[in-house]
């Protein structure tokens, strides 16, 4: 019997297809904690730990990230909407190893000496963008469930456009991480420059009209 694999991705999950989906997402997500539990019960976080767990956590949450983004193209490309129902869980997701990446930098890399925190800062400006980036997650984190959405009505979606700001910011703060081998925050930023370039493709009817330009 041959299997239409095509039309299989192409359909809509049922219910209980969608709860088993959402499911294996969300242990997706937790693995890179699980993982970090793991290696550091078994002492295997290498010669620098704190180092390892705030570059693994910063990691998960921009990867997070820009496989959140990525749900509106598929969209756009498909017409199949089923999978931006894992939108806000990725999103918290992203949120939740964000907070964990700041608090390891803040309690365990500096042990909240605010005035060795300013200093790094200043040597290192991508501390600032790093930051700058979290903050802007706050109100996006805040405003995630169907209460704000249904408050907030337009402004939910004006407010929820600044995760392409936050992606931004990200992918460039990771670039100034790295020094020499610019090879993987140049994939991320090629990911990010290809999924704002699918949404501006679909979008340009919308924001010719926006702005006024006559064609």
């Amino acid at each position: 019997m041959t299997v239409d694999f095509f039309s299989f991705i192409k359909r809509t999950p049922s219910k209980k297809q969608m709860s088993w989906i959402k499911t294996l997402a969300f242990l997706l997500a937790s693995f890179p904690l699980i993982r970090l539990i793991w290696l550091g019960v078994h002492d295997n976080l290498s010669a620098n730990p704190i180092e390892f767990i705030e570059r693994s956590t910063g990691f998960w949450a921009l990867l997070i990230l820009l496989i959140t983004l990525s749900l509106t193209p598929i969209r756009l490309i498909t017409n199949r909407v089923w999978q931006l129902q894992l939108r806000r869980m990725l999103g918290l997701f992203m949120f939740f190893y964000a907070c964990l990446h700041i608090t390891i930098y803040l309690w365990l890399d500096f042990s909240f000496v605010w005035a060795d925190i300013s200093k790094d800062i200043i040597k290192h400006p991508r501390i600032l963008l790093g930051f700058f980036a979290f903050i802007l997650t706050i109100p996006l984190a805040i405003t995630s469930n169907k209460a704000m959405v249904r408050r907030l009505g337009e402004r939910w979606k004006q407010l929820h456009q600044l995760v392409y700001l936050i992606a931004i910011l990200g992918v460039v703060h990771f670039w100034w991480l790295v020094k020499k081998d610019i090879r993987e925050p140049l994939l991320y930023a090629s990911i990010l420059v290809l999924l704002l370039a699918i949404r501006i493709y679909y979008k340009k009817d919308s924001i010719i009209t926006k702005l006024g330009i006559k064609i």
